[in-house]
């Protein structure tokens, strides 16, 4: 069965103006297929987290064309993008630490403004993926209270509140130790894949990135397909 394209990128550039001209991203082309995991390596200031905002569309390119779920970026307000076919997970985990557990992975569902009271779809699906993550027993505590591993769990079962196409992941476990990061790798991919999620990951762990279906190298500027772990 032919998967459907998720996302596609073509001639995708980004060029800094300031303190001092730099292009740090250049006619970059890529195709991501539903269902599919990507992780995209390079050294550090090679621009990775650069190229995953823009194809979540929090950062605009200075040149080229995105689509998404077959709609143009350029054309298709970001904000409904975002809200309906992306879901974030960021290294800084951006949780708001004086609301619960619950009520944080409940945060997309209340910006797309749907219904949240105990019992409605979002509410039940955000149990659900509690529960999936492992955190069941942490329904209502404050985020603060949550061990490093606890809140990064908090931010997957986060970005599948709203049951997106795509799963962005900015270094996931990169505030975590080896033992929990192999956690948070595993969970990550068994995720996405219950839940039949197309996920791209930014990460410089080589473990996380051979779990991957594929893996891109982006040096100089330029995204190629590696035919192995770095």
């Amino acid at each position: 069965m032919n998967k459907s394209l998720v996302l596609s990128a073509r001639n995708i550039g980004k060029k800094f103006l300031t303190p001092t001209p730099l292009e740090i991203l250049k006619g970059i082309d890529l195709d991501i297929f539903q269902g599919t995991s990507t992780a995209i390596m390079g050294k550090s200031g090679e621009g990775k987290s650069t190229l995953l905002h823009i194809l979540g569309t929090l950062e605009k390119p200075t040149e080229g064309e995105l689509e998404i779920c077959q709609q143009k970026t350029s054309i298709t307000p970001l904000h409904e993008l975002r809200k309906h076919h992306i879901g974030f997970i960021f290294q800084a985990y951006n949780l708001l630490e004086d609301y619960t557990t619950l009520d944080n992975v409940l945060l997309p569902a209340k910006i797309a403004r749907q219904p949240t009271h105990p019992g409605s779809p979002a509410y039940q699906r955000a149990l659900l993926l509690l529960d999936q993550v492992g955190l069941s027993s942490r329904l209502h505590f404050l985020a603060k209270l949550l061990s490093g591993g606890e809140k990064q769990r908090v931010t997957i079962a986060r970005a599948l509140c709203n049951d997106p196409d795509l799963i962005l992941a900015d270094e996931p476990s990169g505030n975590l130790d080896h033992a929990h990061s192999h956690a948070i790798h595993h969970l990550l991919l068994e995720l996405t894949k219950h839940h039949c999620k197309t996920l791209i990951v930014v990460t410089h762990d080589r473990e996380l990135a051979s779990l991957c279906d594929q893996i891109f190298l982006l040096k100089s500027g330029n995204l190629s397909l590696s035919d192995g772990i770095l």
